[in-house]
């Protein structure tokens, strides 16, 4: 579907009385506060009432009786559960904090929040695509992109891996589809390595086609602020998705867009609608990670300093790594899978704790161990894995070794 297409495919739902609006009122907290006591909620699936906090009173007697009641919830506290999906009275006003903080944060209109990133991307992208679209994928996408194309039915037209020329020759020929879509993420965690987002919207924006960004591993660790790549390089994704289990430390994803964008993914991104909504408690605390994220222009600048001394270093000892990598995945490949699992189980000796990654997840010939760098590593632990990755010696591979920049 072409995102042009969004408010008449929006108001077809309307007309067929079939458009389900965002619970944004909060009717629940409402209700609550006008009947107190009184009030009734027969809308969530708290069957046993552990979804929400007892009264302080009642902690003690429910403790020792061994049974728990339904309670109600104390004042200011977010309820551990929303004991339903947002369809159905599940929104919460922590939800509605976030989802507004992070399209503030990202530069986007707006942002809907799903439990994991893998459910943003397969909700997302099923709802978004048509079996009639041309939509381009990069060759070393996630799974969790690869599933969403699939879901829709989309004959996903697969590139080269970065590979922008292409991807043209690809999008000249899709002229006469009704929409055209380019998949891709900002940052690869196998590879470490990323497309040229500016050409990359210039590409779609001279073809028509809509940017559907995967923002999971460079959100908090890239751009001002952390803003992610897409920030950073100036250019705005017509979808992206940021996942907040990677450099946030938290949990749960949003995918952002327009209003309409929104608006859709609410009534037909089925992961979205038909899973229970995320804790309201746990999203409270997932608002303060992101501030702290926000917040964390030290520790970024550390990282990138860190990366790019480990990169060189290991470059000039003769580590085979990937051409054009750059942050904090840094990929010795070894070849062979028996390579990679020996290289992991030597680190592991020396207290080094690193993934052997084998096929499917990488080419036959691509078996690697990664190393991810993280800006709490001191100048001590990271010479130390210097030190160590220095004494082995790499089969000879059809790797590029990384270069300096």
């Amino acid at each position: 579907m072409h995102l042009r297409a969004l408010p008449d495919a929006i108001r077809q739902l309307e007309e067929a009385a079939r458009l389900r609006h965002p619970d944004d009122s909060l009717l629940r907290e409402e209700l609550q506060s006008q009947w107190e006591e009184s009030f009734i909620d027969a809308a969530r699936n708290d069957y046993l009432g552990l979804a929400t906090p007892p009264p302080p009173t009642d902690v003690s007697r429910e403790t020792s009786s061994g049974s728990p009641s339904a309670g109600s919830p104390s004042t200011g506290s977010p309820a551990p559960g929303a004991g339903a999906s947002r369809l159905i009275f599940g929104t919460a006003s922590e939800h509605l904090q976030v989802e507004e903080t992070v399209a503030l944060w990202l530069g986007m209109p707006a942002a809907l929040l799903f439990s994991s990133g893998y459910a943003a991307n397969v909700g997302a992208l099923s709802a978004l695509l048509s079996p009639e679209d041309a939509v381009f994928s990069d060759k070393l996408n996630h799974a969790s992109l690869i599933d969403g194309m699939r879901l829709a039915r989309a004959r996903a037209r697969i590139f080269q891996h970065l590979d922008l020329e292409e991807l043209e020759r690809g999008l000249k020929e899709a002229s006469a589809a009704p929409a055209r879509w380019v998949v891709v993420e900002s940052y690869y965690s196998m590879d470490g390595d990323g497309p040229d987002l500016i050409r990359l919207r210039e590409l779609c924006d001279q073809y028509d086609a809509s940017l559907y960004v995967d923002e999971a591993h460079s959100v908090g660790t890239f751009g001002p602020a952390g803003a992610g790549l897409c920030h950073q390089a100036g250019i705005r994704a017509d979808v992206l998705m940021a996942a907040f289990g990677k450099a946030v430390g938290s949990h749960g994803a949003c995918v952002l867009g327009s209003p309409e964008v929104r608006t859709w993914l609410w009534n037909r991104a089925r992961s979205f609608v038909f899973s229970t909504a995320p804790s309201p408690l746990h999203t409270a605390e997932l608002a303060i990670q992101i501030a702290r994220t926000r917040a964390a222009h030290g520790p970024r600048d550390r990282l990138q300093l860190l990366a790019k001394r480990v990169r060189q270093t290991l470059s000039g000892q003769g580590a085979p790594m990937l051409a054009g990598s750059f942050g904090p995945v840094l990929s010795l490949v070894c070849g062979s899978e028996s390579a990679a699992v020996g290289l992991a189980a030597r680190l592991r000796a020396e207290g080094v704790l690193a993934q052997a990654i084998r096929p499917p997840t990488v080419p036959d010939d691509g078996s690697r161990v990664r190393l991810i760098l993280s800006a709490s590593l001191t100048d001590s632990q990271c010479q130390r894995l210097l030190e160590i990755v220095a004494r082995e010696t790499f089969p000879t591979t059809n790797c590029v070794k990384e270069s300096n920049a």
